[in-house]
């Protein structure tokens, strides 16, 4: 399945230097993350949106400057089935970024979307009436409860403003648990830690956090 990143802070930083890690973790996963890749980064409080068929670590992430706010993700196609850029994720509206690590089987829900992820997306989008936590809870709650199994479903929502995390999974510990940092003015999300790197924690099973 996928690999995930969000990072939010008070102050610019590098996209490229943190996009390259992020290229590592992806190349060294143990599951292929090379069916493509995207990211979402605000510039003047406005998303810039890019997606490359190619692998991460295959892009030139040299073109990218500066931002305070990130969301990126690295592509394990299902099945490696619809192998397709308008695939890649992040997938995004006017008002949320949304990015997915998981597989489901037996999903008894019917939703308008190319591929699971993007089904879960307007599935959570089609439960807001104004309270995304309500909307958010009540969607993934309803998924759980239809779907057969659930490998994993790790999810990023990202506005401007907030973050909402769920992150829940049958298997695999070390490969579906998702990984935090927090500090006074910056927030890292990802599959996986920086290396090299203190102060980050693991999120427990069957966890919704909000920032």
């Amino acid at each position: 399945m996928c690999r995930l990143l969000l990072i939010k802070s008070e102050n610019e930083f590098d996209i490229n230097e943190n996009l390259k890690i992020f290229s590592k973790i992806a190349k060294n996963s143990k599951e292929f993350q090379g069916h493509g890749w995207g990211c979402s980064y605000l510039v003047n409080n406005e998303w810039e949106h890019y997606k490359n068929i190619k692998p991460i670590w295959e892009d030139d992430l040299s073109q990218f400057n500066k931002t305070k706010y990130l969301v990126a993700h690295a592509r394990s196609a299902f099945k490696d089935k619809g192998i397709t850029v308008e695939n890649n994720m992040p997938f995004h509206d006017d008002k949320f970024v949304f990015i997915f690590n998981g597989e489901l089987h037996g999903v008894r829900i019917k939703e308008e979307g190319r591929i699971g992820a993007e089904k879960i997306f307007n599935f959570i989008r089609k439960h807001d009436n104004g309270d995304i936590v309500d909307a958010f809870v009540t969607a993934i709650s309803r998924i759980n409860r239809n779907t057969r199994y659930v490998r994993g479903m790790n999810i990023v929502l990202a506005s401007k403003n907030h973050i909402y995390l769920n992150s829940n999974f049958g298997e695999d510990s070390d490969y579906f648990t998702v990984h935090y940092k927090e500090t006074a003015n910056d927030l890292h999300i990802c599959s996986e830690s920086f290396p090299n790197q203190n102060g980050w924690r693991t999120t427990p099973n069957n966890t919704m956090m909000v920032w």
